[in-house]
């Protein structure tokens, strides 16, 4: 995609941050449904099972599989620019990633929040945990490939690790963010003292093996899910 053609963006807000997305007549991004924050009558809103590589039903399925929705919105500048926002679910920061030829990217299932046309979302890792990890849903991360620009949303804060060839990185699944997908993961089981304390057979670990760039957060959903859960008020 030629540099002109690259839409422009500004992110807005520290920390529960938006992201503002400036389209040019004829410009597009395409999101899931049900993320706009706001935009410009400028803007032209659609829902289509097209778009970030779901070009038919079964790639559109593979995308609800990865943790996306059936629809997503594609909103496009009709006869005047104009400007479409998406703002975090949860205090954190978006990050710009820019996609193409040897640039591909692996993120968390909740962490596409936009992007150009011409990014593909697929998945792109699945592993099946026990009913306590992740609600039982397991965990899945998402597979950035085409070329564009997509925006990413990250929770909490970022720490990046910069991992040589054979460099190993073991973490806690939920505070994988985004890596690039030249890093190979694995899911690997620990038994430790904590489980034998309290009854686990195992911990599960993401075991990431360089080279290539990880970008952790430090606020998994699951991890806040479960901090709130004893204040929730109990099904009787």
């Amino acid at each position: 995609m030629d540099a002109a053609t690259k839409v422009k963006h500004r992110i807005v807000g520290t920390v529960m941050p938006a992201l503002e997305i400036e389209l040019q007549p004829g410009q597009s991004v395409v999101s899931h449904s049900g993320e706009l924050s706001w935009m410009t009558s400028s803007i032209s809103m659609s829902t289509t099972t097209k778009g970030a590589g779901g070009s038919g039903v079964f790639r559109a399925i593979k995308r609800v599989a990865s943790g996306g929705g059936l629809f997503l919105s594609k909103y496009t500048a009709e006869q005047a620019p104009g400007v479409v926002a998406f703002a975090t679910k949860m205090p954190g920061e978006i990050r710009p990633v820019a996609i193409g030829a040897g640039r591909e990217y692996l993120v968390h299932r909740q962490g596409f929040l936009a992007a150009e046309e011409g990014v593909n979302l697929d998945i792109g890792f699945q592993e099946r945990f026990g009913a306590g990890v992740f609600g039982g849903t397991g965990f899945i991360l998402q597979h950035l490939s085409g070329e564009g620009t997509a925006w990413i949303e990250l929770s909490g804060e970022l720490v990046e690790y910069h991992l040589q060839p054979g460099e190993n990185l073991r973490v806690h699944p939920g505070h994988v963010g985004l890596y690039d997908a030249s890093i190979s993961m694995q899911i690997v089981k620990i038994p430790g003292v904590r489980n034998m304390l309290f009854g686990a057979e195992t911990i599960f670990l993401a075991s990431l093996t360089g080279p290539g760039m990880v970008w952790l957060q430090t606020l998994p959903l699951a991890n806040l899910a479960h901090s709130i859960e004893p204040y929730l008020p109990q099904k009787s």
